[in-house]
């Protein structure tokens, strides 16, 4: 891009390479946004003969395909997840660490949560239809409830995918960024004769997306003049524009997700310019004090925010057709003035969900005195990997979700493995952080 200077340190990080307290700010937004649009899109009915089908209220307003073009913020994720990733693996091999090490705390950071949600998830479905409760229902939580699942996979891919992308930035940042993207765009067109080919983009387009985080974090966005910045907005956008208007992508960016494509991209470029725009007046609310203290007790826990809300919102939603409570019909006025209630419940529920497994997102600090086994970590993510990528394929039954629990597990136990000592020293007894920041949180 022109007006870009030598390149340097991160201008916006804080005192000795501290986080980027403006990003938390965004991440912390965009998870918030999310929980509250899935609030008006789960809407399950109850017909009268028993049977039991969802709608997505708030995907078949007629409005909403272009106000997703605003709220789509998957991308943004993907940039902050980039940029802290990137910053993590670089503090990582300044003391000493490994590929190994920096895979194992990414791992660990991501599948001890989500270990625990699937094995209350798949208990309790199990106990739901040993209750008595119709096969379908139970079926129809289960499939609400995975929507999480194919960003936990396509997120674990590319951060742990974060060593060798970082190489290759080194070597070539904009040959980085641009293969990846030209391997979007093969991908995109060959999906019309090979349609399980486009689940490709699933690795693909968010690695591409990530790599938008690392020039963030190298501080090249921050030496785009503010013009310069906004010409990249509107071009992104006339962009996606002239490729919905030619027919060639889906206008409906939620249909655009899954499998992802080329527009997700495009949107990633215009929300990171964006961000720069905005520190101006984001930089300001991160020095409040109240604001500050949000963002560490909620940001800090915000995987189990993400993981937890949907499962809960699609259990509370089935449970409800069970009882004599009235369910105004979706889309009416009626339906609409209950989201606040529904949103207020839905906090309800996850505020123990989140005091009592929120811990688990904890930063792993073990000292490096062991040397892991990179064959281990290799295991444990193809464990994880594997069944959350088969559900975004082909949508989630009890069955895949047993199997999805034991796999969280089996990855923990590899993750478990027994140690090699360093045979190199640490000065001091200085104990390495191996890994940081996560999630939507990222």
């Amino acid at each position: 891009m022109g007006g870009a200077k030598e390149q340097g340190p991160d201008p916006h990080a804080g005192p000795a390479g501290g986080r980027d307290e403006v990003l938390d700010l965004v991440r912390f937004s965009c998870l918030a946004l999310v929980v509250v649009g899935h609030t008006m899109m789960v809407s399950p009915v109850l017909h009268a003969d028993g049977t039991v089908t969802s709608e997505n209220t708030l995907g078949n307003q007629d409005w909403f395909e272009p106000v997703i073009w605003v709220f789509m913020v998957m991308p943004l994720f993907f940039v902050a997840g980039g940029a802290t990733g990137l910053q993590s693996w670089q503090r990582l091999k300044c003391q000493g660490g490994t590929a190994a090490d920096f895979l194992h705390a990414r791992l660990l950071r991501l599948v001890r949560p989500a270990a625990v949600l699937l094995a209350a998830m798949f208990l309790g479905f199990w106990m739901a239809g040993r209750l008595g409760v119709h096969p379908q229902v139970v079926q129809l939580m289960a499939a609400g409830a995975a929507m999480p699942l194919w960003f936990l996979a396509a997120y674990l891919a590319a951060q742990l995918a974060i060593p060798v992308l970082a190489a290759f930035h080194a070597r070539g940042p904009w040959l980085a960024i641009g293969s990846l993207t030209a391997l979007v765009v093969a991908v995109d067109c060959l999906r019309a004769t090979l349609p399980l080919l486009a689940y490709a983009n699933l690795v693909f387009l968010w690695c591409a997306v990530q790599q938008l985080g690392f020039l963030a974090a190298d501080g090249r966005f921050a030496r785009i003049s503010r013009s310069r910045l906004l010409a990249l907005v509107l071009t992104a956008h006339l962009l996606l524009g002239l490729l919905t208007a030619l027919g060639l992508y889906p206008v409906n960016m939620l249909v655009n997700l899954n499998p992802p494509n080329l527009t997700l991209f495009l949107l990633g470029v215009s929300q990171v310019a964006l961000l720069e725009l905005a520190r101006p007046v984001l930089a300001p609310l991160c020095s409040l004090g109240w604001v500050r203290t949000v963002l560490r007790v909620a940001g800090g826990r915000s995987l189990t925010v993400y993981l937890w809300h949907l499962p809960l919102l699609a259990g509370m939603s089935g449970l409800l057709l069970l009882t004599p409570v009235p369910m105004p019909a979706s889309g009416s006025a009626e339906w609409w003035w209950s989201r606040p209630l529904v949103l207020l419940a839905l906090v309800v529920l996850l505020v123990p969900a989140v005091a009592a497994f929120g811990r688990l997102e904890q930063r792993p600090t073990a000292p490096p005195r062991f040397r892991r086994r990179p064959a281990f970590q290799v295991a444990g993510a193809a464990v994880v990997i594997f069944i959350p990528a088969a559900a975004a394929v082909n949508g989630l039954t009890l069955g895949l979700l047993g199997a999805a629990a034991a796999c969280f597990l089996a990855a923990l136990a590899f993750l478990r493995e027994v140690r090699l000592p360093f045979r190199r020293g640490r000065p001091n007894g200085q104990e390495m952080t191996a890994g940081e920041e996560a999630l939507p949180a990222e």
